[in-house]
């Protein structure tokens, strides 16, 4: 069984714990183990606060201005979650060095390093004349009570 659920909040703060609580939330009455939900709530907050601070306030297809879109998938044994702004997108030479101590204390980037250590595989990328969108995945581990396992 899977079950996704897509979200379009307008671009301001209250938007971000709204969308995290909603994950939360749906991981829990689904049976996904706590630990997992945290990481994947705090890298969807990431995400979220980055739209919402970097987003735009162009008009994307099918949205209202200021807007973004927040997508999660939970099917079988992962869960994929996608932001997607209207917003200038990432700059083309975007490099993340996790190893580099000067990279892990400039503030510019560091919510996309926090999404990069709380995800399994994340995808950056642009959309030509549309906006930004991150994608980021992690395997789920589920309780023993759970509505959705794969078992």
């Amino acid at each position: 069984m899977s079950i996704w659920w897509s979200l379009h909040l307008r671009r301001e703060a209250a938007s971000v714990p709204l969308a995290r609580r909603l994950l939360l939330d749906a991981m829990r009455t689904a049976g996904v183990d706590p630990d997992v939900s945290f990481d994947l709530s705090v890298a969807l907050t990431e995400a979220c606060a980055n739209a919402v601070e970097h987003g735009g306030d162009e008009r994307s297809p099918g949205e209202a201005p200021g807007a973004y879109r927040v997508t999660a998938y939970l099917d079988g044994e992962r869960c994929r979650i996608e932001v997607a702004d209207s917003g200038p997108g990432f700059p083309s030479r975007r490099v993340v060095r996790r190893s580099a101590p000067a990279a892990a204390t400039a503030e510019n980037g560091r919510g996309l390093r926090m999404i990069e250590q709380f995800a399994d595989h994340v995808h950056f990328r642009n959309r030509p004349g549309h906006g930004a969108v991150v994608s980021f995945d992690k395997v789920l581990k589920w309780r023993g009570d759970a509505l959705l396992s794969v078992g």
